[in-house]
Protein backbone atom coordinates (compact mmCIF):
# COMPACT_ATOMS: atom_id res chain seq x y z
CA UNK A 1 0.00 0.00 0.00
CA UNK A 2 1.65 3.03 -1.05
CA UNK A 3 1.66 6.06 1.54
CA UNK A 4 0.71 9.46 0.66
CA UNK A 5 3.53 11.96 0.25
CA UNK A 6 3.31 14.75 3.34
CA UNK A 7 2.53 17.85 1.79
CA UNK A 8 5.52 20.38 2.32
CA UNK A 9 4.54 23.56 4.39
CA UNK A 10 4.02 27.12 3.15
CA UNK A 11 5.88 29.87 5.92
CA UNK A 12 3.96 33.18 5.40
CA UNK A 13 5.47 36.44 6.02
CA UNK A 14 9.11 35.64 6.78
CA UNK A 15 12.09 37.99 6.60
CA UNK A 16 14.84 37.39 4.18
CA UNK A 17 17.88 37.84 6.53
CA UNK A 18 21.39 37.48 3.95
CA UNK A 19 23.23 36.17 1.48
CA UNK A 20 24.31 32.26 1.26
CA UNK A 21 26.32 30.19 -1.36
CA UNK A 22 25.43 30.02 -4.53
CA UNK A 23 23.80 33.14 -4.67
CA UNK A 24 20.94 31.93 -2.58
CA UNK A 25 19.52 34.28 0.34
CA UNK A 26 18.58 32.66 3.82
CA UNK A 27 15.45 33.59 5.78
CA UNK A 28 14.89 31.96 9.04
CA UNK A 29 12.40 29.67 10.67
CA UNK A 30 12.08 28.51 14.00
CA UNK A 31 15.50 28.88 13.85
CA UNK A 32 15.51 26.37 10.79
CA UNK A 33 17.48 28.36 7.53
CA UNK A 34 15.56 28.16 4.75
CA UNK A 35 17.41 28.59 1.32
CA UNK A 36 15.75 30.90 -1.12
CA UNK A 37 16.38 31.91 -4.67
CA UNK A 38 15.94 35.70 -6.13
CA UNK A 39 15.05 37.49 -2.93
CA UNK A 40 17.17 40.13 -1.32
CA UNK A 41 17.83 40.49 2.60
CA UNK A 42 14.80 42.77 3.71
CA UNK A 43 12.83 41.54 1.37
CA UNK A 44 9.58 39.95 3.16
CA UNK A 45 8.26 36.89 1.75
CA UNK A 46 5.82 34.18 1.75
CA UNK A 47 7.97 30.77 1.13
CA UNK A 48 6.49 27.89 -0.37
CA UNK A 49 8.83 24.88 0.97
CA UNK A 50 10.33 22.52 -1.92
CA UNK A 51 12.65 20.52 -0.23
CA UNK A 52 12.96 19.80 3.50
CA UNK A 53 15.44 18.12 5.81
CA UNK A 54 16.29 17.89 9.13
CA UNK A 55 18.80 21.00 9.70
CA UNK A 56 17.62 22.96 6.71
CA UNK A 57 14.83 23.65 4.16
CA UNK A 58 14.66 25.02 -0.06
CA UNK A 59 11.73 27.15 -0.93
CA UNK A 60 10.75 29.62 -3.44
CA UNK A 61 9.39 32.87 -3.12
CA UNK A 62 5.24 32.45 -3.99
CA UNK A 63 4.55 36.56 -2.49
CA UNK A 64 6.35 38.93 -1.56
CA UNK A 65 4.76 41.33 1.36
CA UNK A 66 7.42 43.80 1.34
CA UNK A 67 10.04 44.54 -1.07
CA UNK A 68 13.43 45.55 0.41
CA UNK A 69 14.65 48.80 0.53
CA UNK A 70 18.31 47.29 -0.83
CA UNK A 71 16.64 45.91 -3.68
CA UNK A 72 17.15 46.83 -7.50
CA UNK A 73 15.31 45.99 -10.83
CA UNK A 74 16.80 42.89 -12.88
CA UNK A 75 17.99 44.54 -16.16
CA UNK A 76 17.99 41.29 -18.19
CA UNK A 77 14.74 39.96 -19.39
CA UNK A 78 16.22 36.09 -18.80
CA UNK A 79 16.68 37.26 -14.81
CA UNK A 80 15.64 33.78 -12.88
CA UNK A 81 15.58 31.47 -15.51
CA UNK A 82 18.71 30.89 -17.27
CA UNK A 83 19.68 30.72 -13.80
CA UNK A 84 22.81 33.24 -14.45
CA UNK A 85 23.38 36.88 -12.89
CA UNK A 86 21.40 35.87 -9.24
CA UNK A 87 22.54 39.03 -7.94
CA UNK A 88 21.19 41.34 -10.36
CA UNK A 89 18.35 42.48 -8.26
CA UNK A 90 20.93 43.60 -5.35
CA UNK A 91 22.78 46.94 -6.17
CA UNK A 92 26.21 46.59 -6.85
CA UNK A 93 27.46 47.93 -3.48
CA UNK A 94 25.92 45.62 -1.50
CA UNK A 95 27.18 42.41 -3.61
CA UNK A 96 30.19 43.64 -3.01
CA UNK A 97 29.82 44.17 0.74
CA UNK A 98 28.44 40.17 1.10
CA UNK A 99 31.19 39.11 -0.71
CA UNK A 100 33.67 40.76 1.43
CA UNK A 101 32.22 38.86 3.83
CA UNK A 102 32.25 35.61 2.43
CA UNK A 103 36.20 36.07 2.09
CA UNK A 104 36.05 36.83 5.65
CA UNK A 105 34.46 34.15 6.70
CA UNK A 106 35.86 31.55 4.90
CA UNK A 107 38.74 32.48 5.97
CA UNK A 108 38.31 32.04 9.42
CA UNK A 109 35.70 29.40 9.52
CA UNK A 110 37.54 26.69 7.26
CA UNK A 111 41.19 28.20 7.31
CA UNK A 112 41.46 28.87 11.58
CA UNK A 113 44.15 30.79 11.26
CA UNK A 114 45.26 33.90 12.28
CA UNK A 115 44.63 37.07 9.03
CA UNK A 116 45.14 40.51 9.48
CA UNK A 117 42.65 42.77 8.60
CA UNK A 118 40.90 42.15 5.07
CA UNK A 119 41.25 44.87 2.66
CA UNK A 120 38.65 46.75 1.25
CA UNK A 121 37.34 44.58 -1.87
CA UNK A 122 38.28 45.60 -5.49
CA UNK A 123 34.74 46.10 -7.41
CA UNK A 124 34.59 45.84 -11.39
CA UNK A 125 34.36 49.04 -13.25
CA UNK A 126 32.24 47.13 -15.70
CA UNK A 127 29.31 45.66 -14.44
CA UNK A 128 27.56 44.52 -17.48
CA UNK A 129 29.47 43.09 -20.87
CA UNK A 130 32.73 42.38 -19.20
CA UNK A 131 32.96 38.74 -20.21
CA UNK A 132 35.72 38.01 -22.95
CA UNK A 133 34.14 34.56 -23.29
CA UNK A 134 30.84 32.89 -23.86
CA UNK A 135 29.58 29.29 -25.09
CA UNK A 136 26.17 28.69 -26.37
CA UNK A 137 24.17 25.40 -26.74
CA UNK A 138 22.34 24.37 -29.64
CA UNK A 139 19.02 22.11 -28.59
CA UNK A 140 15.93 21.17 -30.42
CA UNK A 141 14.26 21.21 -27.09
CA UNK A 142 13.76 25.17 -26.17
CA UNK A 143 12.70 25.40 -22.54
CA UNK A 144 8.96 26.94 -22.37
CA UNK A 145 8.28 29.19 -19.31
CA UNK A 146 5.11 29.14 -17.33
CA UNK A 147 3.73 32.04 -19.22
CA UNK A 148 4.45 30.47 -22.52
CA UNK A 149 3.06 27.39 -21.26
CA UNK A 150 -0.07 28.73 -19.90
CA UNK A 151 -0.66 30.92 -23.14
CA UNK A 152 -2.24 28.56 -25.13
CA UNK A 153 0.45 29.27 -27.89
CA UNK A 154 1.27 26.92 -30.10
CA UNK A 155 5.07 26.61 -30.47
CA UNK A 156 5.82 24.75 -33.74
CA UNK A 157 9.74 26.05 -33.38
CA UNK A 158 11.52 24.46 -30.85
CA UNK A 159 14.64 24.74 -31.58
CA UNK A 160 17.06 27.53 -29.30
CA UNK A 161 20.68 28.81 -28.51
CA UNK A 162 21.46 29.45 -25.48
CA UNK A 163 22.01 28.16 -21.72
CA UNK A 164 21.00 25.25 -19.92
CA UNK A 165 18.15 25.44 -17.93
CA UNK A 166 19.79 24.38 -14.34
CA UNK A 167 19.12 20.76 -13.31
CA UNK A 168 17.30 20.27 -16.64
CA UNK A 169 20.64 18.89 -19.24
CA UNK A 170 18.25 18.61 -22.07
CA UNK A 171 16.61 21.62 -21.72
CA UNK A 172 17.59 25.28 -23.39
CA UNK A 173 16.94 28.51 -23.22
CA UNK A 174 16.98 30.25 -25.91
CA UNK A 175 18.70 33.78 -25.31
CA UNK A 176 17.68 36.74 -27.18
CA UNK A 177 20.05 39.48 -25.56
CA UNK A 178 22.39 38.24 -22.72
CA UNK A 179 24.48 41.29 -21.03
CA UNK A 180 27.70 39.17 -20.22
CA UNK A 181 29.95 39.26 -23.42
CA UNK A 182 30.34 42.67 -25.59
CA UNK A 183 26.95 42.95 -27.74
CA UNK A 184 28.63 41.55 -30.84
CA UNK A 185 28.47 37.95 -29.09
CA UNK A 186 24.24 38.53 -29.07
CA UNK A 187 24.40 39.57 -33.01
CA UNK A 188 26.23 36.26 -34.22
CA UNK A 189 24.53 34.20 -31.88
CA UNK A 190 20.88 35.62 -33.30
CA UNK A 191 22.49 35.66 -36.63
CA UNK A 192 23.52 32.42 -36.51
CA UNK A 193 20.46 30.90 -35.16
CA UNK A 194 17.88 32.88 -37.32
CA UNK A 195 20.01 31.38 -40.63
CA UNK A 196 20.14 28.03 -39.48
CA UNK A 197 16.08 28.28 -38.55
CA UNK A 198 15.84 29.75 -42.07
CA UNK A 199 17.97 26.75 -44.05
CA UNK A 200 16.40 24.42 -42.16
CA UNK A 201 19.72 22.97 -40.71
CA UNK A 202 18.76 20.54 -37.29
CA UNK A 203 20.08 21.27 -33.55
CA UNK A 204 21.59 18.93 -31.44
CA UNK A 205 18.93 16.70 -29.79
CA UNK A 206 20.88 16.44 -26.33
CA UNK A 207 18.70 13.31 -25.04
CA UNK A 208 19.29 11.14 -28.17
CA UNK A 209 21.96 12.47 -29.98
CA UNK A 210 21.41 13.61 -33.58
CA UNK A 211 21.57 17.15 -35.13
CA UNK A 212 24.10 19.23 -37.01
CA UNK A 213 24.71 22.40 -34.80
CA UNK A 214 26.22 21.53 -31.32
CA UNK A 215 27.58 24.77 -29.68
CA UNK A 216 28.64 28.08 -30.80
CA UNK A 217 31.73 29.73 -28.46
CA UNK A 218 33.01 33.11 -28.93
CA UNK A 219 35.40 34.92 -27.08
CA UNK A 220 36.54 38.69 -27.68
CA UNK A 221 39.28 41.06 -26.88
CA UNK A 222 39.30 44.23 -25.49
CA UNK A 223 41.65 45.54 -28.14
CA UNK A 224 38.82 44.30 -30.90
CA UNK A 225 40.02 41.11 -31.86
CA UNK A 226 36.81 38.30 -32.24
CA UNK A 227 37.18 34.52 -32.12
CA UNK A 228 34.05 32.47 -33.41
CA UNK A 229 34.02 28.90 -32.93
CA UNK A 230 31.20 26.38 -34.48
CA UNK A 231 30.63 22.91 -33.19
CA UNK A 232 29.35 20.83 -35.19
CA UNK A 233 27.59 17.21 -34.38
CA UNK A 234 26.82 15.86 -37.85
CA UNK A 235 29.68 15.49 -40.58
CA UNK A 236 27.73 17.57 -43.53
CA UNK A 237 30.22 19.02 -45.59
CA UNK A 238 28.32 21.38 -47.50
CA UNK A 239 26.07 22.79 -44.88
CA UNK A 240 29.44 23.52 -42.65
CA UNK A 241 30.66 25.32 -45.66
CA UNK A 242 27.24 27.61 -46.01
CA UNK A 243 26.83 28.25 -42.29
CA UNK A 244 30.73 29.00 -42.02
CA UNK A 245 30.74 31.45 -45.28
CA UNK A 246 27.55 33.11 -43.77
CA UNK A 247 29.01 34.08 -40.60
CA UNK A 248 32.25 35.34 -42.01
CA UNK A 249 30.83 37.41 -44.92
CA UNK A 250 27.97 38.79 -41.97
CA UNK A 251 31.13 39.79 -39.53
CA UNK A 252 33.88 40.42 -41.20
CA UNK A 253 35.71 41.82 -38.34
CA UNK A 254 35.67 38.20 -37.48
CA UNK A 255 39.48 37.65 -36.89
CA UNK A 256 39.46 33.97 -36.04
CA UNK A 257 36.15 31.62 -37.64
CA UNK A 258 36.98 28.57 -36.24
CA UNK A 259 35.19 25.03 -36.25
CA UNK A 260 34.85 21.83 -34.86
CA UNK A 261 33.29 18.69 -35.75
CA UNK A 262 32.70 16.64 -32.42
CA UNK A 263 30.74 13.35 -32.65
CA UNK A 264 31.43 12.38 -29.47
CA UNK A 265 28.84 12.16 -25.94
CA UNK A 266 30.19 15.25 -24.23
CA UNK A 267 30.67 18.98 -25.30
CA UNK A 268 33.86 19.28 -24.44
CA UNK A 269 36.62 20.53 -27.53
CA UNK A 270 39.83 19.79 -25.25
CA UNK A 271 40.52 16.86 -27.04
CA UNK A 272 38.68 17.76 -30.51
CA UNK A 273 40.64 19.07 -33.70
CA UNK A 274 39.70 22.48 -34.74
CA UNK A 275 40.10 23.80 -37.86
CA UNK A 276 40.66 27.06 -39.34
CA UNK A 277 38.03 28.65 -41.69
CA UNK A 278 39.31 31.92 -42.21
CA UNK A 279 41.59 34.32 -40.29
CA UNK A 280 44.13 33.39 -37.66
CA UNK A 281 43.64 30.51 -35.00
CA UNK A 282 43.74 32.41 -31.94
CA UNK A 283 43.58 36.05 -31.22
CA UNK A 284 45.45 38.76 -28.67
CA UNK A 285 44.76 40.62 -25.52
CA UNK A 286 46.69 43.09 -24.24
CA UNK A 287 48.01 44.02 -21.00
CA UNK A 288 50.54 46.43 -20.04
CA UNK A 289 51.97 46.72 -23.31
CA UNK A 290 52.25 42.75 -23.46
CA UNK A 291 50.52 40.86 -25.95
CA UNK A 292 48.93 37.52 -25.17
CA UNK A 293 47.89 35.39 -27.74
CA UNK A 294 44.81 33.26 -26.84
CA UNK A 295 43.87 29.94 -28.56
CA UNK A 296 40.37 28.26 -29.09
CA UNK A 297 41.25 26.16 -25.71
CA UNK A 298 43.61 28.34 -24.02
CA UNK A 299 42.66 29.50 -20.29
CA UNK A 300 42.44 33.06 -19.80
CA UNK A 301 40.72 35.16 -17.15
CA UNK A 302 37.60 36.02 -18.59
CA UNK A 303 37.12 39.36 -17.06
CA UNK A 304 40.23 40.53 -18.64
CA UNK A 305 39.82 44.35 -17.68
CA UNK A 306 39.53 43.54 -13.95
CA UNK A 307 42.19 40.40 -14.63
CA UNK A 308 44.67 43.62 -15.23
CA UNK A 309 43.50 44.69 -11.77
CA UNK A 310 44.06 41.19 -10.22
CA UNK A 311 47.61 40.28 -11.80
CA UNK A 312 48.80 43.90 -10.47
CA UNK A 313 47.83 42.90 -6.81
CA UNK A 314 49.68 39.72 -7.31
CA UNK A 315 53.22 41.39 -8.57
CA UNK A 316 52.57 43.83 -5.71
CA UNK A 317 52.30 41.23 -3.17
CA UNK A 318 55.12 39.20 -4.84
CA UNK A 319 57.71 42.24 -4.08
CA UNK A 320 59.71 41.62 -6.77
CA UNK A 321 62.86 43.26 -7.09
CA UNK A 322 64.72 41.75 -10.32
CA UNK A 323 66.69 38.85 -8.10
CA UNK A 324 63.71 36.55 -7.18
CA UNK A 325 63.31 32.75 -8.70
CA UNK A 326 59.76 32.34 -8.98
CA UNK A 327 57.56 29.70 -9.54
CA UNK A 328 54.01 30.30 -10.89
CA UNK A 329 52.05 27.20 -10.58
CA UNK A 330 49.10 27.05 -12.97
CA UNK A 331 50.14 29.52 -15.23
CA UNK A 332 47.54 28.38 -18.06
CA UNK A 333 48.67 30.65 -21.02
CA UNK A 334 51.77 31.99 -18.99
CA UNK A 335 49.84 35.32 -18.41
CA UNK A 336 50.91 36.14 -14.50
CA UNK A 337 54.50 34.15 -15.26
CA UNK A 338 55.17 37.25 -17.87
CA UNK A 339 53.59 39.42 -16.59
CA UNK A 340 56.13 39.45 -13.81
CA UNK A 341 59.29 38.41 -15.61
CA UNK A 342 60.48 41.45 -16.31
CA UNK A 343 60.53 42.27 -12.53
CA UNK A 344 61.94 38.77 -11.56
CA UNK A 345 65.30 36.91 -12.28
CA UNK A 346 63.75 33.67 -13.87
CA UNK A 347 60.02 32.85 -14.00
CA UNK A 348 59.32 28.69 -13.89
CA UNK A 349 55.64 28.48 -14.86
CA UNK A 350 53.77 24.78 -14.82
CA UNK A 351 50.42 24.25 -16.21
CA UNK A 352 48.37 20.48 -17.15
CA UNK A 353 46.62 21.78 -20.57
CA UNK A 354 49.53 21.20 -23.19
CA UNK A 355 48.13 23.64 -25.59
CA UNK A 356 48.54 26.40 -22.65
CA UNK A 357 52.06 26.08 -21.99
CA UNK A 358 52.50 26.14 -25.80
CA UNK A 359 50.81 29.87 -26.12
CA UNK A 360 52.76 30.60 -23.20
CA UNK A 361 56.01 29.86 -24.63
CA UNK A 362 54.63 31.96 -28.06
CA UNK A 363 54.07 35.17 -25.33
CA UNK A 364 57.25 35.02 -23.80
CA UNK A 365 58.49 34.97 -27.90
CA UNK A 366 56.29 37.28 -28.72
CA UNK A 367 56.84 39.89 -26.11
CA UNK A 368 61.11 39.24 -26.23
CA UNK A 369 60.65 37.86 -22.82
CA UNK A 370 63.86 35.48 -21.90
CA UNK A 371 64.17 34.38 -18.63
CA UNK A 372 60.43 31.68 -18.86
CA UNK A 373 60.25 28.23 -18.28
CA UNK A 374 57.15 26.33 -18.97
CA UNK A 375 56.51 22.85 -18.05
CA UNK A 376 53.08 20.92 -18.88
CA UNK A 377 51.54 18.21 -16.99
CA UNK A 378 50.01 17.70 -13.66
CA UNK A 379 50.90 19.75 -10.98
CA UNK A 380 51.50 17.26 -8.48
CA UNK A 381 53.86 14.62 -10.76
CA UNK A 382 55.67 17.80 -12.44
CA UNK A 383 56.27 19.86 -9.02
CA UNK A 384 58.55 17.25 -7.29
CA UNK A 385 61.25 17.74 -5.06
CA UNK A 386 63.43 16.57 -7.30
CA UNK A 387 62.10 19.34 -9.90
CA UNK A 388 62.71 21.78 -6.84
CA UNK A 389 66.35 20.33 -6.79
CA UNK A 390 67.00 20.60 -10.58
CA UNK A 391 65.38 24.17 -10.97
CA UNK A 392 66.52 25.72 -7.69
CA UNK A 393 64.38 26.46 -4.59
CA UNK A 394 62.06 29.73 -5.36
CA UNK A 395 62.30 32.98 -3.81
CA UNK A 396 58.56 33.56 -4.12
CA UNK A 397 56.06 31.21 -5.29
CA UNK A 398 52.60 32.41 -7.15
CA UNK A 399 49.81 30.16 -7.31
CA UNK A 400 46.40 29.95 -9.03
CA UNK A 401 44.87 26.85 -8.96
CA UNK A 402 41.57 25.53 -10.17
CA UNK A 403 38.19 25.81 -7.95
CA UNK A 404 39.25 22.39 -6.30
CA UNK A 405 42.44 24.31 -4.59
CA UNK A 406 45.84 22.93 -4.78
CA UNK A 407 46.27 19.09 -4.19
CA UNK A 408 47.82 17.91 -0.91
CA UNK A 409 50.88 16.41 -2.40
CA UNK A 410 51.24 20.35 -3.80
CA UNK A 411 51.19 21.91 -0.74
CA UNK A 412 53.66 19.56 0.83
CA UNK A 413 56.43 20.81 -1.99
CA UNK A 414 55.69 23.87 -1.27
CA UNK A 415 56.35 23.52 2.32
CA UNK A 416 60.10 21.50 1.22
CA UNK A 417 60.61 24.41 -0.83
CA UNK A 418 60.00 26.76 1.38
CA UNK A 419 60.02 30.33 -0.59
CA UNK A 420 60.14 33.04 1.27
CA UNK A 421 56.89 34.10 0.35
CA UNK A 422 53.94 33.09 -1.33
CA UNK A 423 51.21 34.82 -3.46
CA UNK A 424 47.77 32.40 -3.49
CA UNK A 425 45.20 33.66 -6.00
CA UNK A 426 42.10 31.87 -5.56
CA UNK A 427 38.58 31.98 -7.37
CA UNK A 428 37.49 30.06 -4.54
CA UNK A 429 37.86 31.25 -0.98
CA UNK A 430 36.81 27.85 0.62
CA UNK A 431 39.48 25.74 -0.86
CA UNK A 432 41.77 28.38 -0.51
CA UNK A 433 41.44 28.76 2.95
CA UNK A 434 41.78 24.75 3.17
CA UNK A 435 45.23 25.17 2.00
CA UNK A 436 45.92 28.10 4.10
CA UNK A 437 45.57 26.04 7.23
CA UNK A 438 48.18 23.56 5.30
CA UNK A 439 50.77 25.92 4.94
CA UNK A 440 50.43 27.61 8.24
CA UNK A 441 52.73 25.05 10.22
CA UNK A 442 55.89 27.39 8.32
CA UNK A 443 53.54 30.68 6.88
CA UNK A 444 51.84 33.29 8.21
CA UNK A 445 49.18 35.34 5.98
CA UNK A 446 50.21 39.32 6.43
CA UNK A 447 48.12 40.59 3.63
CA UNK A 448 44.54 40.18 1.56
CA UNK A 449 42.94 41.39 -1.19
CA UNK A 450 39.60 40.03 -2.20
CA UNK A 451 38.93 41.10 -5.87
CA UNK A 452 35.52 41.21 -7.66
CA UNK A 453 35.89 39.78 -11.41
CA UNK A 454 32.28 38.50 -11.82
CA UNK A 455 29.85 41.17 -10.72
CA UNK A 456 25.94 40.06 -10.22
CA UNK A 457 27.10 36.46 -9.18
CA UNK A 458 28.13 35.35 -5.53
CA UNK A 459 31.36 34.45 -7.20
CA UNK A 460 34.75 36.33 -5.56
CA UNK A 461 38.47 36.08 -6.35
CA UNK A 462 40.99 36.59 -3.66
CA UNK A 463 44.54 37.24 -3.09
CA UNK A 464 46.53 36.47 0.21
CA UNK A 465 49.96 37.03 0.74
CA UNK A 466 51.73 34.58 3.03
CA UNK A 467 55.47 34.93 4.62
CA UNK A 468 57.50 32.50 5.83
CA UNK A 469 57.49 32.34 9.54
Amino acid sequence: MSRKKKALPLYPSVEVVTVAAEGKAIAKVDNMVVFVPYVVPGDIIDIQVTRKKNSYAEGKAVRFEKYSDNRCEAFCQHFGICGGCKWQILPYSEQLKYKQDQVSNDLTRIGHIEIPEIQPILGSEKTQFYRNKLEFTFSNKKWLTLEQINSGEVFEYMDAVGFHIPGMFDKVLDINKCWLQDDISNQVRNFVRDYCHEKGYTFFNLKFKGGLMRTLIIRTSTIGELMVIVVFYEDDKEAQEDILNAIGDRFPQITSLLYILNEKANDTITDQEVLTWRGNDYIYEEMEGLKFKIGPKSFYQTNSEQAYNLYKVARDFAGLTGDELVYDLYTGTGTIANFVAKQARKVVGIEYVEDAIEDAKVNSLNNKIDNTLFYAGDMKDILTQEFINEHGKPDVIITDPPRAGMHEDVVNVILFAEPQRIVYVSCNPATQARDLNLLDEKYKVVKVQPVDMFPHTHHVENVVLLERK
